[in-house]
């Protein structure tokens, strides 16, 4: 009985300002688009400034950046899961969800990261021309703010056992799943980008 009351008084807490978190959110994907945004025109700038793009001898595009958008992909269908199954007021199902999103975004930056390593073994010149350097640009920056996702559905689930979301209130687990949404959109944005150049 007591459990219960507490559980109300929490979701009551959450609803004191009904769309404050999701404005924040707003703020703050906003913020995010402006840095990307700049990347990516600074990205245009290097690109038409070139004689030659890529450089002579410049290696592939890893062939793991397929597994890395599978996984991100995947990680996006686990959120979106994890919305639905709150929605209907499942929680367990919404505890399963989050586990394989962060699992999966644990794969992805695995991924990221023996990408990372055959690229430097196949091209090693870091400081002699800017493709390496746009290279590792656009997915390190992509994959700080995937880090920052991961703890997102950490904070997601631990608040989920502890018995803070309901059908009726759960901005936490939708903002997580907006805001994974979004990293999913700005990755293909920016493997688009860098596979158009090879």
């Amino acid at each position: 009985m007591n459990n219960s009351g507490s559980n109300d008084s929490r979701s009551r807490s959450v609803e004191a300002v009904p769309g404050a978190s999701l404005l924040g959110l707003v703020f703050f994907l906003a913020s995010l688009t402006v840095l990307f945004a700049a990347s990516i025109v600074a990205y245009v700038v290097v690109r038409n400034r070139a004689h030659v793009w890529p450089p002579s001898g410049a290696p592939d595009l890893p062939l793991g950046l397929a597994l890395s958008t599978l996984a991100l992909i995947g990680c996006s269908i686990a959120m979106q899961s994890a919305l639905r199954s709150i929605r209907a007021d499942e929680v367990r199902q919404l505890r399963g969800h989050l586990l394989r999103a962060f699992v999966l975004s644990l794969m992805f930056i695995a991924s990221q990261v023996a990408n990372w390593l055959w690229f430097y073994a196949r091209d090693s010149r870091f400081g002699d021309h800017l493709y390496s350097f746009t290279f590792y640009m656009f997915t390190g920056l992509h994959a700080v703010h995937v880090l920052g996702g991961l703890i997102a559905i950490v904070v997601v689930y631990v608040r989920a056992r502890m018995g803070y979301y309901t059908a009726r209130c759960h901005p936490g687990v939708r903002n997580a799943v907006i805001y994974w949404h979004y990293l999913g959109v700005v990755w293909v944005l920016l493997l688009g980008l860098m596979l158009l150049d090879r």
